[in-house]
C-alpha cells in the first residue's frame, strides 16, 4: 500500500525535528491536553480514541507510517479531544508548533495538501456520524473500508487494499460490536464485496 508523505522526511530532518521512540502501548499525548507538536510516525502505530461513560472505547482513528495524527487542535488552538496510544514500538518525528505552521507557510503545496486531507477526515466523520444511526453494520462497514481504500491509501484496483484494522478495532471505530463485525465480514465475502485471505481482509 502506498501513502502520500504529509512532509517528506528529508524536509522533517532538514528543519531539525526530533525522533522519539515510544513503546508498544505508551501514551503519547491525553485527552485534554493543551497541543503542542506535529506528529508524524516514521514507523509503527498510534490509535487515537476515547472512552464513553460505559467505559467503552470509540476509536477515533488509527495511523501508520508516514501519515500524521492530532492536527486540527494546533490549527485552532483547542485541546486534543482523544488519547493517542503507539499499538507497537513506534518512532515518530515531533515537531514544535510555532516550527510546524512556519513550514506550511513557506510551502503552500504541503499546506494545501494537508486542507486536503483535514477535508477528507471531516467528509468521511460525517459520513460514518450519518450512517452509525441508519444503516445496517455491512453497508457501515463497506463504507469505511472504501474510505480507506480511496481516500487514504488512494488504491483503485479490486481487492488490493488490505485492510491494516482488526475485527475488534473496525468494531470500536463504528460503534458496532466484535462479534457482529464478523459476522458483517463474512457476509460481505459471500456476497463478493471482500475477499479473506489468512484471516485478512482485503477490499
Amino acid at each position: 500500500m502506498t501513502l502520500i508523505i504529509m512532509i517528506p522526511t528529508q524536509l522533517l530532518h532538514t528543519i531539525g525535528s526530533q525522533v522519539k521512540t515510544f513503546a508498544k502501548d505508551e501514551l503519547i499525548f491525553n485527552e485534554n491536553d493543551n497541543a503542542k507538536n506535529y506528529y508524524q510516525i516514521l514507523s509503527g502505530a498510534v490509535k487515537m480514541s476515547n472512552f464513553n461513560d460505559e467505559g467503552k472505547e470509540f476509536i477515533q482513528g488509527i495511523f501508520y507510517k508516514e501519515q500524521s495524527f492530532g492536527e486540527p487542535p494546533l490549527f485552532i488552538d483547542v485541546k486534543y479531544p482523544a488519547h493517542a496510544i503507539s499499538l507497537d514500538e513506534t518512532q515518530l518525528f515531533i515537531v514544535p508548533k510555532d516550527e510546524f505552521l512556519k513550514l506550511l507557510q513557506e510551502n503552500p503545496d504541503i499546506h494545501l495538501y494537508f486542507t486536503k486531507t483535514l477535508a477528507k477526515r471531516l467528509y468521511y466523520k460525517a459520513i460514518i456520524a450519518s450512517e452509525i444511526s441508519s444503516q445496517e453494520p455491512a453497508h457501515r462497514i463497506l463504507r469505511f473500508l472504501d474510505y480507506l481504500k480511496n481516500d487514504v491509501y488512494n488504491i483503485t484496483n479490486s481487492f488490493a487494499f488490505e485492510v491494516p484494522y482488526t475485527r475488534q478495532q473496525i468494531a470500536d471505530t463504528l460503534g458496532l460490536r466484535v462479534e457482529t463485525t464478523i459476522r458483517a465480514i463474512k457476509n460481505l465475502e459471500k456476497q463478493g464485496k471482500v475477499k479473506i485471505v489468512k484471516r485478512k481482509v482485503f477490499r
